[in-house]
């Protein structure tokens, strides 16, 4: 069984990265979603909202498996039996950050491999963080979420 793991904080959980979990959904017989906090930026939704909204995003897909993700991902892919690590590229950015992430999960775990998607590119503009600044700012960031996902304002 061909299982890969798309960790992220998904704080919030885009377009973008829907993107990717629905292309590799043709690649791999299982793909977990592992949930996880970044230790350097500040979360807007609470782990328990984010795992909440993307697996009622994913309800009706059996191959998508939602779940929290704490320490390095090297060991929760042992854990899990998964040997492959989904990663999306929206620019070459990107590309430099999570290559280096890549290399260092290579050396800790041989056997792992990670499978990088370019996102779309009319997708491309969109992060997390910039949807962060949008809400904190009390703006409307309906349009750059996945259709039929559930949203817990982080404000009400």
């Amino acid at each position: 069984m061909r299982r890969a793991v798309f960790p992220g904080s998904f704080d919030p959980f885009t377009k973008g990265h829907d993107y990717l979990v629905r292309r590799a959904m043709v690649l791999f017989d299982e793909i977990l979603v592992a949930v996880g906090t970044n230790t350097s930026k500040q979360s807007m939704f609470s782990i328990e909202d984010r795992l909440s909204m993307v697996k009622l995003l994913y309800k009706d897909h059996p191959k998508v498996k939602v779940m929290p993700l704490e320490g390095l991902t090297v060991d929760f892919c042992k854990v899990q039996n998964c040997q492959f690590i989904l990663r999306g590229l929206r620019d070459g950015k990107d590309f430099d950050y999570e290559s280096s992430i890549a290399q260092m999960n290579t050396k800790m775990s041989p056997d792992l491999e990670t499978i990088f998607l370019l996102t779309d590119p009319d997708l491309s503009a969109i992060s997390s963080t910039i949807l962060r600044e949008i809400l904190r700012n009390k703006g409307d960031v309906s349009a750059f979420l996945p259709e039929g996902m559930p949203f817990v304002h982080p404000f009400t």
